[in-house]
């Protein structure tokens, strides 16, 4: 199974007494989250499921790939490892997921997947991860298939 996890691009600054699911990327995020959105294009499959958190900083990044979504609120900002494992169906779904979400989940599921001491991994805004589950001589392997970032692009 192939895990694509996504950071938002880059957002306004939370304001207090403002609804942090409000915020909306930057001009510069707008740009980071094309970027990656035509690297990812071309390298992901049709079939690939994409999940996105209910953040409209995630939902405008996950927009820019130009294909169908779905939102799933336990990718919210409060989410945990374990809730976007269950919604990605690691390491078990048959076609590609990219989760759209946030830190610390992502850099935490990142750090849980690939058995990182600290708990957590940064995980840059507009970022990607690849992660590949396989079998290989009868033994499960997860493994780095690439991390790019949308200012390397």
């Amino acid at each position: 199974m192939d895990l694509i996890l996504w950071r938002h691009a880059e957002a306004e600054d939370w304001v207090e007494g403002c609804d942090d699911l409000e915020r909306s990327l930057t001009p510069r995020g707008e740009k980071q989250a094309a970027r990656m959105a035509g690297w990812l294009d071309r390298q992901l499959p049709e079939a690939t499921r994409i999940l996105c958190s209910p953040a409209r900083r995630c939902e405008q990044t996950a927009l820019a790939l130009g294909r169908k979504y779905k939102i799933r609120p336990e990718l919210a900002p409060d989410g945990t490892p374990e809730q976007l494992l269950e919604a990605a169906l690691w390491p078990a779904s048959r076609v590609p997921v990219v989760i759209v979400g946030h830190q610390p989940t992502l850099g935490a599921t990142v750090a849980q997947l690939l058995a990182m001491r600290h708990g957590s991994c940064p995980v840059r805004k507009g970022a990607v991860w690849w992660i590949r589950n396989r079998e290989r001589d009868g033994h499960a392997q997860t493994m780095v298939v690439t991390v790019q970032s949308p200012d390397s692009l």
